[in-house]
């Protein structure tokens, strides 16, 4: 992938749907406060609000330059997530809604959306992405996945350009080995959930309430989607707990977002950091973390351990 990126990026998810109600003039100023700060990387998906969050996306390029901008997007979550859909007819048709949505000739990159494990494996999917890129519909490819083993699998494919994965400081197992399998290929990282679905925010406690349309409200226990994208898996009352533990490590000029932030930047090998915003105040907030010192040892081990007490025993090495 591009390495002249940002290394905080805007998610978009919060831009389509299930993290409440976000209208189109606040999400096109999150838009502008985040290119404002600095930030010259988007992660959006066809499935975000089944398209609108491209399509606000398209709109914002429309009014603003979008030289130095690249835009990732996602596919294959619009339909049921069989291995028979993921095929050059439905890529073509998928890739050329987005590029509609979008407003743009050529897509700078396409990921696979968490498609099913031996999608991963299947040498004509990724014949049929090598073919996208020769008819530039889209410029290269990479794949979003939920475990460090289908991670693996993508980075041992040679057109791949970039794998996404759920990166923050209570899912460190990607430490272990995906990261350097990537650095080693040369492979980019997207490091997504960077703040734990808000949890990393330290904004919460055992009296938030979320709501009916927020996923953090209708999947704690997996409902709709891969549990581990919601909290990064970890429960609730865990992660608060979790959370008032690695408060005393941040430093007294950040917050415990730009703190969590930055604590991703400063792991060897990841590309670009995607955390999400829903006013203009959050992005901003989010694109200083890079302008951060890197952390200190000390602080890089107590997060470590912090994981090894509390976090570790529950997920149990499950992604």
């Amino acid at each position: 992938m591009n390495q002249d990126v940002s290394v905080i990026g805007l998610g978009t998810w919060q831009l389509g749907a299930d993290w409440g109600e976000v209208d189109e003039d606040t999400a096109l100023a999150v838009l502008d406060a985040a290119v404002d700060s600095g930030v010259t990387f988007f992660d959006t998906a066809d499935v975000y609000g089944d398209g609108r969050s491209e399509q606000v996306i398209g709109t914002f390029l429309k009014s603003r330059s979008a030289e130095g901008l690249t835009v990732a997007t996602k596919m294959g979550r619009r339909v049921p997530q069989r291995p028979e859909v993921y095929t050059l007819d439905n890529f073509r048709a998928w890739t050329d809604r987005s590029r509609a949505n979008l407003g743009v000739d050529t897509l700078d990159l396409v990921q696979l959306h968490c498609p099913p494990t031996i999608v991963h494996s299947t040498d004509e999917v990724f014949d049929a992405l090598d073919t996208l890129v020769e008819e530039e519909r889209i410029a290269a490819y990479g794949v979003s996945v939920e475990t460090r083993a289908e991670a693996l699998a993508a980075i041992a494919r040679p057109g791949v350009a970039s794998v996404q994965i759920i990166l923050n400081m209570l899912r460190l197992a990607p430490l272990e080995d995906v990261l350097p399998a990537a650095q080693k290929a040369g492979v980019g990282i997207i490091a997504r959930v960077p703040l734990a679905s808000g949890l990393l925010s330290g904004r919460y406690d055992e009296h938030t309430e979320f709501p009916e349309n927020d996923h953090r409200n209708y999947n704690r226990h997996g409902e709709a989607f891969d549990v581990g994208e919601t909290f990064s898996g970890v429960d609730f009352t865990t992660g608060l707990a979790a959370v008032r533990q690695l408060a005393p490590l941040v430093p007294a000029d950040a917050t415990m977002a730009q703190f969590a932030l930055r604590w991703i930047i400063d792991q060897p090998g990841v590309s670009v950091v995607i955390p999400g915003a829903r006013n203009p105040k959050q992005a901003q907030d989010n694109a200083a973390a890079a302008s951060l010192p890197p952390l200190s040892d000390e602080a890089l081990s107590a997060v470590h351990h912090v994981y090894d007490e509390l976090i570790a025993p529950q997920l149990a090495n499950r992604w």
